[in-house]
């Protein structure tokens, strides 16, 4: 009697728009509705916003790259350099709008396909998608977009699968080595990195191979500094940074410095905030003879000695800044900023400045100060209310993330880890920023995401994929008796493995 088994491969259908949406629909109708929102802001605020002197000295980096010895290194300037052939800061905003919707999708399919359910996909993404500091954000010619998403896509390639390659591990590599040369506050980030995934022990070859593609463009960038600079370093603003973190509570009859650092006490100047010592004229680093940040090294071993003899000052300080962003309303840190609710009706001209004029001459000559445009900014003004994550929220999702980094270790703790170093790094480096905050949100939304799994719990196999259809199908018909020979069974099976 034939007991041959005859395995009944699934009927190949073309693929339609039905299918590609099937249980992607709610994210789908969200993404539109984010589209929508950012041509709104397009149309009501026109070109684009432009900050002095950030906005300008990027758009002159991008004219003319060179290795910045302040605070602004290469990788966004490279950005604005790719668009330089249109000559319009609209295109620039109109590139991060898209950025940013790229980097919700990178939320939302990470989770998807690490088994969140797609409402709680969808959730996730919903705050980078939707929050009005995310719009102003996007519209502004600022680093902050495309750090967020060289972030968020330096997770996804991390977590896209159960097991980590040597492949992804060297694009994760590079992704964070782009990061830090868009914002140096990734650098600890990439050592962060490192540090969960040896604990997670992914294993050394796809560990070393992190650490090479992510050191390789940095020591790169580092050789062409020196060329510039004479010293072989990323930044030349990190010392300044650092002891404009100190100047809240230096002491130096306990720190005691060395003569040739003794002038960089504080002398007596107060400022709102420890960034404004920075800037301040009265400052004890701006009375000093020279540019500021010629005394970068100086500075820097002042403020390892100042946390060195007040530790607990220091954490203190840090803290106590960093809780400014679980705050229910806004703290304006330092005061002349605006923490939330920036859209305004106006017109804000442009200060008279060389340094506009000449990317005026040589980036966009359709430069000017930015004008709100009704109806569109009128919609803006009401909606950014609403659509704001409020502090206390912010500390649900990380809470969220938490639990979901002690429930999947293997998984959410990299997420989660990132996102307390996104939040604490700026307080602990120079200050707290409520724009600074606003990277920890999609990458908290991702951990938290995490804590969530679809109600079936399907199993990963080794290649990462969930049971599809084609599994069902081959239990269903494997019972079915047929005259088909054990050599074409064997032949089917193997097709149908290569199929999955």
């Amino acid at each position: 009697m034939p007991t041959d088994i005859r395995v009944a491969l699934p009927a190949q259908r073309p693929l339609t728009d039905h299918r590609l949406l099937a249980g992607h629909r709610l994210f789908a109708v969200l993404l539109l509705l984010a589209a929508a929102l950012r041509v709104v802001t397009m149309l009501g605020y026109r070109p684009a916003t432009l900050y002095w002197y950030d906005s300008f000295t990027y758009l002159d980096t991008a004219v003319h790259p060179a290795p910045s010895a302040t605070f602004h290194p290469i990788g966004y300037p490279l950005l604005l350099r790719a668009l330089l052939p249109f000559h319009s800061v609209e295109l620039v905003a109109a590139v991060q709008h898209i950025i940013g919707l790229s980097t919700g999708m990178l939320l939302y399919a990470v989770l998807r396909r690490r088994s969140a359910p797609g409402w709680v996909a969808a959730s996730a993404a919903a705050p980078l998608l939707f929050d009005a500091s995310f719009l102003r954000l996007e519209q502004a010619v600022l680093s902050d977009t495309q750090f967020i998403f060289l972030i968020v896509a330096g997770l996804a390639v991390l977590m896209w699968s159960p097991r980590l390659s040597v492949r992804a591990a060297a694009g994760a590599g590079l992704l964070f080595a782009a990061a830090a040369l868009t914002r140096t506050i990734a650098l600890p980030l990439l050592l962060l990195v490192v540090l969960v995934l040896a604990v997670r022990r992914v294993g050394r070859r796809p560990l070393a191979a992190l650490v090479l593609a992510g050191a390789l463009p940095l020591a790169g960038y580092a050789a062409w500094y020196a060329q510039h600079h004479g010293r072989f370093a990323i930044s030349g603003a990190d010392g300044v940074a650092l002891w404009a973190r100190t100047m809240t509570f230096a002491d130096c009859a306990r720190i005691q410095p060395p003569p040739d650092l003794a002038p960089l006490c504080p002398n007596g100047t107060k400022v709102d905030a420890a960034s404004e010592y920075v800037w301040a004229p009265g400052a004890s680093l701006n009375r000093l003879p020279g540019d500021r940040f010629t005394y970068n090294d100086q500075a820097r071993s002042f403020a390892i000695k100042a946390i060195l003899a007040q530790p607990l000052d220091y954490l203190g300080h840090v803290v106590r800044d960093t809780s400014i962003a679980f705050s229910w309303t806004p703290i304006p840190h330092p005061d002349r900023t605006t923490p939330a609710f920036g859209f305004r009706s106006g017109h804000w001209e442009l200060p008279d400045q060389p340094l506009i004029d000449k990317v005026k001459r040589e980036y966009d000559p359709d430069i000017r100060g930015l004008s709100s445009v009704s109806p569109y900014a009128d919609f803006l003004i009401a909606y950014q209310y609403v659509a704001y994550l409020r502090g206390p929220f912010l500390g649900l999702i990380l809470l969220l993330g938490a639990v979901a980094a002690v429930r999947r270790p293997r998984l959410a703790l990299l997420p989660w880890a990132v996102a307390m170093g996104l939040l604490i790094g700026p307080a602990a480096v120079l200050d707290f920023d409520h724009r600074y905050v606003l990277p920890v949100i999609p990458v908290a939304c991702l951990a938290a995401g995490l804590a969530f799994r679809t109600g079936d719990r399907k199993k990963f196999r080794g290649s990462g994929r969930p049971a599809d259809s084609t599994t069902t199908e081959l239990r269903k018909t494997t019972a079915q008796p047929t005259h088909s020979k054990p050599s074409q069974v064997t032949a089917e099976r193997a097709e149908l493995a290569n199929c999955r």
